[in-house]
């Protein structure tokens, strides 16, 4: 215990960060991770994080106890995670549907802590995971990665694919982390609205997920600006590069200018200072983001026709209220040194004040891809303790 948690501490000033003091404290510039979008310019960094995405990546085995498979759903490909032991008509069991995080643009579900994730959801909670491996921008724009798991989760959701698998159709969770916190948001929403839907989730737990591309200058993204491993620099080219190629809309993103006139309307809903507990509002004045029109508008030519990056399927914060009653019951992460901790705590505020049920977790310690760390040399206790509780609730809500 003592060796895991110095190693865990020099790998944390490796990334440039003390995570003390006052939560609200603006933490120093780090000079470590975050600093090398700076020396290796973004575009390189971008490669960076690829090629550790890449040096993550496993190959999903059956063990003794998991049954691995992969396949396709409605031509998008899964990892498929069962019990060895079969289950049948009278020991149905319950399901996850995971979406890996990475920024829309990076990532997979056969990453090395999202495999482990999975067999540890199979062999304590006995139940199924579907971890999907959906089309990543900028090769693939939005709508592309949102679509992929909207036809996975159709596909999985009908009684015949839930009989095969020994699944109970009233206990079924969509949940990711980051980017995939997004997509799970996204189509947790649209079940909703889809016609004929007979088989809805039960719940949507959602780890440090980014919901909203309006205001790009949160409290969170003021505090957190210079964190390793998100900065904000690194979600800007995120967001643009889940939209367009672009560059005039990361230029304006940057510079928090974005919004064109259609979107005008919907701010009301990332009004941060509406929505925020006092503790992360007063060090910090409102000022709604500027709304013009030009090219760094909110409407640009994707893949497809014309779309907003309004849509709520792409920033999930965005519907109304009465979009927001008929949800599933969530469970929410939050970190405090993440510039998605504003998304978080807004969803959740809107959310629970629209009737829908919420455990809301935050991290006082907490940062942006905490999960993600739990395999020597940065096995932290932090991302051990997100999972301990992140199975914890599943397991008593699920």
């Amino acid at each position: 215990m003592k060796m895991r948690a110095e190693a865990e501490g020099k790998t944390l000033n490796t990334f440039g960060t003390h995570l003390q003091g006052k939560p609200k404290d603006r933490l120093p510039q780090s000079h470590g991770v975050a600093d090398l979008s700076e020396l290796l310019g973004l575009k390189d960094y971008m490669g960076v994080m690829y090629f550790i995405t890449l040096a993550e990546r496993v190959v999903p085995l059956s063990d003794e106890h998991v049954k691995v498979t992969e396949e396709t759903f409605d031509g998008v490909e899964v990892v498929l995670y069962q019990p060895k032991q079969p289950g049948g008509e009278t020991e149905l069991r319950r399901a996850v549907i995971y979406l890996h995080g990475g920024g829309w643009c990076l990532g997979s579900s056969r990453m090395s802590p999202y495999d482990l994730l999975a067999r540890k959801t199979v062999t304590e909670l006995d139940a199924v995971v579907l971890s999907v491996e959906y089309r990543l921008a900028p090769a693939h724009h939005f709508p592309v990665p949102y679509e992929d798991v909207y036809r996975v989760v159709k596909h999985f959701l009908q009684k015949g694919v839930l009989v095969q698998y020994s699944v109970d159709p009233g206990r079924i969770a969509v949940s990711g982390d980051s980017a995939g916190g997004n997509l799970a948001a996204a189509v947790s929403q649209q079940l909703q609205k889809e016609p004929g839907q007979q088989i809805q989730l039960k719940a949507q737990a959602l780890i440090y997920p980014v919901l909203q591309a309006l205001d790009l200058n949160t409290p969170s993204y003021q505090q957190n600006q210079d964190m390793p491993i998100l900065p904000r620099t690194l979600m800007v080219r995120f967001w643009s590069e889940y939209f367009t190629s672009d560059k005039a809309l990361f230029r304006a993103m940057m510079a928090n200018t974005h919004n064109n006139p259609e979107s005008s309307s919907l701010l009301k809903f990332v009004n941060w200072s509406a929505f925020l507990p006092e503790t992360y509002r007063r060090e910090y004045n409102y000022s709604a983001p500027a709304v013009v029109k030009g090219v760094g508008g909110a409407a640009v030519e994707m893949d497809g026709p014309s779309r907003s990056l309004a849509d709520p399927r792409a920033s999930p914060l965005l519907v109304p209220d009465t979009a927001l009653r008929s949800l599933p019951k969530a469970y929410i992460i939050t970190c405090e040194y993440d510039v998605l901790r504003d998304d978080g705590i807004m969803y959740a505020t809107r959310l629970r004040a629209a009737g829908v049920e919420v455990s809301h977790e935050h991290y006082d310690t907490g940062f942006h891809g905490a999960l993600m760390f739990t395999v020597w040399p940065t096995d932290f206790l932090i991302a051990r303790r997100m999972t301990d509780n992140y199975m914890k609730w599943l397991e008593e809500n699920l």
